[in-house]
C-alpha cells in the first residue's frame, strides 16, 4: 500500500496492454508531454482493443459507449520521444455500463507514469438513453475484468 492507502499498481495488474508512441506535438513549453495528452493515450487504447476486437464500429453501430466520468494521477513525467505502454482492465462491467482503469508505463519500467480511470455508459444512437451492454462487446471486456 502506498503512504494513502492506495494499492500501487504494476505491469501485472493490467490485462491488455497497447504501445503508443508520444508525438513532437505532445510537448508542451516545459519539454514533457502535458497532462491533457495522457487521457488521449487512454483513449486510444481502449478505443483500438474494441475496434480490433470487432466489436466497434463507431461510425455505424446504432449502440456505442460514451465517456461520462474521467480521472488521471500523474506520478512521473513522459517526454519526445518514447513509446509508451497504455495496461487496460476493467474495474467494473455493470448493466450498461463498464469503468476502466489505464495506466501509462514507460518502457522496461513496472510502476506506472499514470494511473487513470473512465467509465462508458453504452447507449443508443438515436436518443442517447443508456442500453444494455451488446453481447459482443461483454465478450471483449470480460477477460479484461479485474479484482479490485
Amino acid at each position: 500500500m502506498s503512504e494513502d492507502g492506495e494499492k500501487r499498481l504494476g505491469r501485472s495488474d493490467f490485462r491488455h496492454f497497447r504501445a503508443v508512441p508520444t508525438r513532437w506535438e505532445d510537448s508542451d513549453a516545459y519539454g514533457h508531454v502535458n497532462n491533457v495528452v495522457y487521457y488521449s493515450y487512454f483513449d486510444t487504447a481502449v478505443t483500438a482493443h474494441l475496434c480490433e476486437s470487432g466489436v466497434l464500429d463507431y461510425r455505424n453501430q446504432p449502440i456505442y459507449g460514451i465517456v461520462v466520468e474521467t480521472q488521471c494521477r500523474y506520478m512521473k513525467e513522459l517526454t519526445f520521444p518514447e513509446v509508451v505502454d497504455v495496461g487496460i482492465r476493467v474495474t467494473r462491467l455493470g448493466r450498461s455500463s463498464a469503468s476502466y482503469e489505464v495506466a501509462i508505463f514507460k518502457a522496461g519500467e513496472d510502476s506506472p507514469a499514470a494511473v487513470g480511470r473512465f467509465t462508458h455508459v453504452y447507449v443508443n444512437r438515436g436518443d442517447h438513453r443508456p442500453v444494455p451492454i451488446p453481447d459482443a462487446v461483454r465478450a471483449v471486456l470480460t477477460p479484461l475484468v479485474a479484482d479490485v
